[in-house]
């Protein structure tokens, strides 16, 4: 077995060979890679990626990519390309084909194909000589020194240059399509990522019992709405509206300096300086309201109204945390 030291040597040089071949790529970027941003940009179509071995795992990374982020895309592994399913390629599409050689078999049939269907072609090629360089409408070379592999031989650095490419792309294509966060949640209603972006406090205040009390509610009533509600705080409310807040917090810190009465009644104890935020806020926007004033739950309003209120458990169990 190797050492610790040894393991994170190694795990530190192939990190270094990577970075270092990235930074080769972005020192060759040209007016190419612009006019690729802006062919993508004016297609009416979408964008079709190819490529074959590790460069098809590359491809399809990339087209997940482009799609959550405001530019269909689809993918075709090369060979498949060859035995059908160029079908899939329509006029106005632009094709990516992926090669870190640019001289593979599938390539060399493949690329004239592409060519004769009158398709605007982007290379990304490891080797501006090869056969896909030269035939390629534009090219972006990802033509790095090194592969992290000891032997030079399993695609590793190389990859690594393709997958940033396409970030590229990516990146360069939605801030010019002015792609928003908005944007971004229509693509991604699903789990953590989407929740931060649409899930609203509203919608966790709504899930929630509304615990309130009036500025007279006696103590004991106080405690037993607060309990009930399993929030750890009760909203003081007249007239429906939200004078001051009491958390079971409050309540402790009485007892621990014996100031504490069972004659009191709500007002006797609420802060009057409720903290607050608006049902159409985001939750992630609570969540950091929160953090900045260290509590863990806050209340909720509604056009100047108390409309109940949100927990950190709430945050949690949607996976906002």
């Amino acid at each position: 077995m190797k050492e610790r030291d040894d393991i994170l040597s190694l795990a530190k040089n192939a990190l270094k060979l990577e970075i270092e071949g990235i930074q080769q790529v972005s020192d060759r970027l040209n007016i190419d890679f612009v006019k690729s941003v802006n062919a993508i940009l004016t297609s009416k179509g979408r964008v079709v990626i190819t490529g074959i071995g590790k460069s098809a795992i590359i491809a399809q990374k990339i087209v997940a990519t482009l799609n959550s982020t405001g530019t269909p895309a689809v993918f075709m592994h090369a060979a498949d390309a060859i035995h059908g399913d160029l079908g899939m390629i329509q006029q106005d599409d632009v094709v990516i084909c992926i090669s870190k050689s640019g001289n593979t078999p599938e390539i060399k049939v493949l690329t004239p194909l592409l060519k004769q269907a009158g398709n605007t072609l982007i290379g990304i090629v490891g080797d501006i000589q090869s056969f896909l360089a030269k035939h390629a409408d534009l090219v972006l070379d990802t033509t790095t020194a090194q592969e992290a592999c000891p032997h030079n031989l399993a695609p590793t650095t190389s990859t690594t240059a393709q997958l940033a490419m396409g970030d590229a792309l990516a990146v360069c294509l939605l801030e010019s399509r002015e792609f928003t966060s908005s944007d971004f949640a229509r693509f991604h209603p699903g789990g953590a990522l989407g929740k931060r972006l649409y899930l609203k406090v509203g919608d966790l205040a709504t899930q929630n019992e509304k615990p309130q009390v009036t500025s007279n509610t006696p103590v004991k009533e106080v405690l037993l709405e607060i309990t009930k509600n399993r929030l750890g705080a009760a909203a003081v409310v007249e007239n429906e509206k939200l004078v001051g807040v009491i958390t079971d917090g409050d309540i402790r810190r009485m007892l621990e300096k014996g100031q504490f009465s069972e004659a009191f009644t709500a007002k006797d104890i609420m802060g009057t300086d409720p903290k607050t935020i608006d049902a159409s806020a985001l939750a992630v926007d609570a969540l950091q309201q929160m953090r900045a004033l260290h509590i863990s739950q806050i209340l909720v309003s509604e056009n100047g109204t108390y409309a109940g209120i949100v927990h950190l458990h709430d945050l949690l169990k949607e996976g906002i945390i």
